[in-house]
C-alpha cells in the first residue's frame, strides 16, 4: 500500500531503508517518548523494519520534496473491541528536526482515509504515554477524542507508565 499526501509519501519499508531510519531513531529524544530506546546501530534499525514495521504494516513516511525518510506511520497490530471492530490502533514517530511542522497529522489523516473508506475500519485508536503533549496534539489535530487511561508495562524501557487512548470512530471521521 502506498498513500500520497501533498507533502508526503508513504510506502512499504524496505531493509534498504535502515540508514534512514537509524538517522532519526537513533537521537535520543525520539524513541523514549513512544516507549522504545534509541537504535543504538544500523543493524538495529533493520532489524525493527524486518520483525516490527514490516509484519505490522508501518509505513515509512518520506518527504516528497527531497524524497527523505523522516519518520514511520501506521498500524501496530493492537485492536481494541469498545469502539466497533474491525478496529486498529494507529502508532508513529517522527525525526526530531521534523517536529512541529504538521507532517505527522497529515500522514495520520492519510492512514485514517485509508482505513476508514478502502479498508472498512470501524475505529481506530492511538495511544500516548503521560506527559508526551505532541503525540497528545497529534490525536486532536487528526479528530480523535480521549477514551481511557490505563498504567501498563514498557518492556523495551523497563518500566510501567500511564498511557491515554484516544480514538476515532468511522462515523465521527465521516461527520468531521
Amino acid at each position: 500500500m502506498e498513500l500520497q499526501t501533498e507533502r508526503l509519501l508513504l510506502r512499504p519499508f524496505t531493509q534498504e531503508d535502515g540508514e534512514a531510519l537509524y538517522a532519526y531513531a537513533s537521537h535520543p529524544e525520539v524513541g523514549p517518548w513512544a516507549g522504545w530506546k534509541p537504535h543504538a546501530d544500523v543493524e538495529e534499525s533493520r532489524r525493527v523494519i524486518r520483525e516490527i514495521f514490516l509484519p505490522s504494516r508501518t509505513l515509512a513516511v518520506v518527504r516528497r520534496a527531497d524524497g527523505r525518510l523522516i519518520g514511520s506511520a501506521g498500524f501496530v497490530g493492537k485492536h481494541r473491541r469498545e469502539l466497533g471492530i474491525p478496529s486498529e490502533e494507529i502508532g508513529y514517530s517522527l525525526a526530531r528536526d521534523c517536529w512541529g511542522q504538521g507532517l505527522i497529522p497529515e500522514a495520520v489523516e492519510a492512514i485514517m482515509e485509508n482505513a476508514f473508506t478502502a479498508l472498512g475500519y470501524q475505529a481506530l485508536w492511538a495511544a500516548y504515554y503521560d506527559g508526551n503533549r505532541k503525540s497528545k496534539r497529534v490525536m486532536l489535530k487528526c479528530g480523535m477524542t480521549y477514551r481511557l487511561s490505563r498504567v501498563e508495562p514498557v518492556e523495551q524501557l523497563g518500566e510501567t507508565r500511564l498511557a491515554h487512548y484516544f480514538a476515532i470512530t468511522r462515523r465521527e471521521w465521516e461527520g468531521r
